[in-house]
């Protein structure tokens, strides 16, 4: 059994929901060394989360988006939420990303990311503004 570990950056990116599979992949060519197991993405912040999710139709992303908008508005009245230190959209990042979570977990076979055929990895970010995000990337393993 073998651990691997690996810090990367996403690069900075406003409010939305992005397919982040290949970017992933392209930071951890050490993927290819694992006959069989896991890969646990944890992403270090409190206002963005991951998931695992469609990866074709860009359409899905941005109705994901919408429907967290909408499910957890921005306080623009001030009245909805007490935590407001960082502006209106604050607050409602940190409840998504306590919806969505901050972490996912993939199959590695044969050094390849073992997801089904309509799945990849989903960076979304909460916060109106650009922020890059830091990745803790944990392979634990068989290496070929």
């Amino acid at each position: 059994m073998s651990w691997f570990q690996k810090t990367f950056t996403l690069p900075a990116r406003a409010r939305g929901s992005y397919l982040v599979t290949d970017e992933v992949v392209s930071q951890l060519p050490e993927l290819k060394d694992y006959k069989v197991g896991i890969l646990h993405l944890f992403v270090q912040h409190t206002s963005c989360g991951l998931s695992l999710n469609e990866n074709w139709d860009e359409d899905v992303r941005a109705d994901m988006s919408d429907a967290l908008d909408r499910i957890v508005p921005e306080d623009r009245k001030g009245n909805l939420y007490r935590h407001s230190c960082e502006g209106p959209d604050d607050m409602p990042a940190h409840i998504k990303s306590a919806l969505v979570g901050a972490s996912v977990t993939v199959p590695i076979s044969n050094g390849r990311l073992a997801t089904g055929t309509w799945q990849g990895i989903w960076h979304l970010e909460f916060r109106a503004s650009k922020h890059s995000r830091k990745v803790v990337a944990t392979i634990q393993g068989e290496k070929k």
